[in-house]
């Protein structure tokens, strides 16, 4: 499927895209917002970038956490999904901490080692290239800065477009990325976790 595609059926299935996944909001804050706010500690405003946010549902999540004190941008290309994560956000005492942008994930609008934090659900198969999305993602996440993002355990849908673990590893380690570590995390889905090289051969000369 091409760029144009992913987004027209993403913008149809916007207001529909939460009953068809049918989140656990206990699973979800367990399994997904604890995790990165342990993994970000002591750190209490974080900067973070949710890449291919859909509605909203990690951004939301973390605002939620009392922990939490920092800021999220919420980058998606499809501006129905957006739409929907806008409504929820008007009716969140969080909202001033979220930020929606609508951007394609492959042109990351923002300067190198900008986050402490890039996540990216679900969606890293979908895009125009995986190698070259994570390779934006670790563009602007700042050294020492975690990754989440995910990878598709049944991958026979999309030959030549979900990455196996193998592929994912070495795409990771390539781009300066080193505590690797795949977790199982729902039928479909596993976690990988990965945090940036505190010093980089593009950033060794940076003081």
């Amino acid at each position: 499927m091409g760029r144009r595609v992913v987004i027209a059926l993403y913008d149809l299935y916007a207001r529909r895209y939460d009953r068809i996944k049918a989140f656990d909001a206990y699973a979800e804050q367990a399994l997904l917002a604890q995790p990165l706010l342990d993994s970000l500690a002591p750190q209490t405003e974080p900067l973070l970038l949710d890449v291919a946010t859909g509605t909203g549902r990690l951004p939301l999540l973390l605002a939620a956490d009392a922990r939490f004190g920092g800021h999220i941008i919420a980058l998606d290309a499809s501006a129905n999904m957006l739409a929907q994560a806008r409504r929820k956000l008007q009716t969140q005492p969080v909202r001033r901490c979220i930020s929606l942008v609508q951007q394609d994930a492959m042109r990351l609008p923002f300067p190198d080692r900008s986050f402490d934090a890039v996540t990216c659900l679900e969606a890293l198969e979908f895009l125009p290239s995986p190698r070259g999305a994570l390779a934006e993602m670790a563009r602007v996440l700042s050294p020492g800065g975690i990754l989440l993002t995910t990878m598709r355990i049944d991958s026979r849908w999309l030959p030549g477009r979900a990455l196996s673990e193998a592929q994912m590893r070495a795409a990771l380690t390539a781009l300066d990325m080193g505590d690797i570590t795949v977790e199982i995390w729902q039928e479909d889905y596993s976690q990988v976790w990965a945090r940036k090289a505190a010093t980089t051969a593009a950033n060794a000369g940076v003081r």
